[in-house]
C-alpha cells in the first residue's frame, strides 16, 4: 500500500469556516501576525526545502505562507468540498502546491513522502486521533517532524475565555493524552489582533457560544489579546 486507504470518513463539522469563511478569513488574518508560531516550528525542523503537508488546510490560508518560507513542495489535505474548491483557487498557479481531498485518518499521500506535517486547530485534538497519529507514522520521512497547533486553555486571557464557553474541555487530559503519545510541546504566546473592533466582534461570534460571545464582548474592550498555544511535535 503506498497511499492512505480505509473507509471514507465524514468531516467533523467545524461551524466556524465552516459557516463563515469570510469571516474566518479575517480571523486568520489576525493570527500571530508576528508569526511566533512559524518561528518556533522553523527551530524545530527548518521549512526550507522540506515536503510539507498541510492537514485540514481548510481554505488553504497559509499554503502560500510555506511556499514562501522555502517549503520545496506543500500538499494541503481538507476534506469539507467547499474549502477544497477555496484552496485550490488560492494556489492557482503554483505548480508547487497541492490541494488534496482527504481526512487526517487516510492521507492521500505516499508512505514516507514528506518531511513536515502541520495540524492547525484541525482534528488532533487529544484521544481520538489515534487513527491519524497512525498516518503521520505512514507518511512522514524518518527525521521528519509532525507539529499540532491547539489552544492551551490553562494560560491567557483567550485560554479564560475558552475554558468558561466550553467547561467540559480538560486540558490536562489533553495534556496527558500527548504525553503517553511521546510528544513534546512548546508553551507559546501569541496576539489575536484585529484592524477593527467590528472585525474582533465578528471573529468572537465565530469562535464561541452566542451568550458566552456577548459576554466576552460587554467586559473586553479593544481590538486583540493574549493567546496562549500549545504547539506539539514529535520527530519520526
Amino acid at each position: 500500500m503506498t497511499e492512505g486507504a480505509g473507509p471514507v470518513h465524514e468531516p467533523t463539522r467545524s461551524p466556524n469556516i465552516w459557516d463563515s469563511p469570510d469571516t474566518y478569513e479575517v480571523e486568520n488574518l489576525g493570527v500571530d501576525r508576528e508569526g511566533v508560531i512559524e518561528a518556533a516550528m522553523e527551530r524545530l525542523h527548518p521549512i526550507a526545502g522540506a515536503d510539507l503537508v498541510d492537514i485540514g488546510c481548510g481554505s488553504g490560508f497559509h499554503l502560500p505562507r510555506w511556499r514562501a518560507l522555502g517549503a520545496r513542495s506543500v500538499v494541503g489535505v481538507e476534506p469539507y468540498p467547499p474549502l477544497l474548491e477555496l484552496a485550490r483557487s488560492r494556489t492557482a498557479g503554483d505548480d508547487g502546491i497541492r490541494a488534496l481531498d482527504g481526512a487526517a485518518q487516510a492521507l492521500p499521500l505516499p508512505a514516507a513522502s514528506v518531511d513536515v506535517a502541520h495540524a492547525r486547530w484541525a482534528y488532533f485534538f487529544g484521544a481520538g486521533c489515534e487513527p491519524g497519529l497512525a498516518e503521520l507514522a505512514r507518511v512522514l520521512r524518518p527525521g521528519g517532524t509532525a507539529f499540532v497547533i491547539d489552544n492551551d486553555a490553562t494560560r491567557s486571557t483567550f485560554g479564560r475565555w475558552f475554558q468558561r464557553a466550553y467547561p467540559g474541555y480538560d486540558p490536562l487530559a489533553v495534556e496527558r493524552f500527548w504525553a503517553r503519545q511521546g510528544w513534546s510541546r512548546e508553551q507559546l504566546l501569541i496576539r489575536w489582533e484585529f484592524d477593527t473592533r467590528e472585525d474582533f466582534e465578528a471573529v468572537v461570534r465565530i469562535e464561541f457560544p452566542e451568550t458566552a460571545a456577548e459576554g466576552i464582548l460587554a467586559e473586553h474592550e479593544g481590538t486583540g489579546v493574549d493567546y496562549a498555544i500549545s504547539l506539539w511535535w514529535h520527530r519520526f
